[in-house]
């Protein structure tokens, strides 16, 4: 493939990645290409599996893999039970609230029964599922394009959708923790909507399994200056871990 077709189609996967959807012609427009090159694009792209095909565009896949989601489902799963009923100990009955995307998210919207009429903000088609039946709940999703993988809706505008809401809690999950205490994710997608709900939220709670002290994330999210509490089933033995005792209201489980 030449350099300069192998530039423009990363940088095509880039803009996908950071909107999570591109219009043929808009794409066309910023990378200075006729319209039937990105149709080539897109379907040599499709077929690569790093993107999929949409009428007149395209849709961003994610940064999940399909297996990987999968195992991480069935992993740790009691941790997962018992950072989920902390979590919903902390939450009040009536508040607002954003919930993450995720298998740990997941076992929290389970857990969320424990409370009563609660007004929830998901980009999770997933959580919000399990939590359908109750008529005294308020779930709120936005529109958008719904990844396989993992059951989430992404694409749809972010800013717009989210700046509606305040919360009272947003229950955030990440994909990896550096030993600098930067906390990432896997989406572009997912990290504008989770950054807008941490700045709109009155208390951040970080539920995620210390597995994440050993895996990286692709996309920086924020750091534990931006977590209220932060619940785990244990924090590593280095510096870090006291740091974040000295910032964060830890709750081991």
């Amino acid at each position: 493939m030449a350099r300069k077709k192998i530039d423009r189609q990363s940088r095509l996967l880039e803009i996908i990645a950071n909107t999570g959807y591109g219009r043929i012609e808009d794409l066309a427009g910023s990378l200075y290409v006729s319209e039937q090159t990105i149709r080539r694009d897109i379907f040599e792209l499709d077929q690569a599996k790093k993107l999929r095909r949409t009428h007149g565009g395209a849709v961003f896949l994610g940064g999940v893999e399909s297996q990987d989601y999968i195992q991480r489902r069935f992993s740790a799963t009691d941790v997962k039970h018992r950072i989920a009923e902390k979590v919903v100990s902390l939450i009040s009955d009536g508040d607002s609230i954003f919930l993450d995307a995720g298998t740990t998210c997941e076992v929290i919207a389970k857990a969320l029964h424990a409370r009563r009429d609660l007004k929830i903000v998901t980009y999770s088609l997933a959580a919000a599922m399990h939590l359908k039946d109750r008529n005294d709940f308020t779930i709120a999703l936005p529109g958008g394009f719904l990844r396989h993988i993992d059951g989430s809706l992404f694409g749809g505008p972010v800013e717009g959708f989210m700046e509606k809401f305040r919360f009272d809690c947003s229950i955030i999950s990440v994909s990896g923790i550096s030993p600098s205490g930067e906390l990432a994710d896997d989406d572009h997608w997912e990290v504008a909507n989770v950054k807008l709900a941490i700045q709109r939220s009155q208390n951040v709670i970080l539920a995620s399994d210390s597995s994440k002290f050993a895996k990286p994330g692709h996309v920086a999210l924020c750091t534990f200056d931006d977590v209220s509490m932060f619940v785990t089933d244990g924090l590593p033995q280095t510096s870090l871990g006291a740091q974040i005792q000295d910032q964060v209201d830890v709750h081991l489980v």
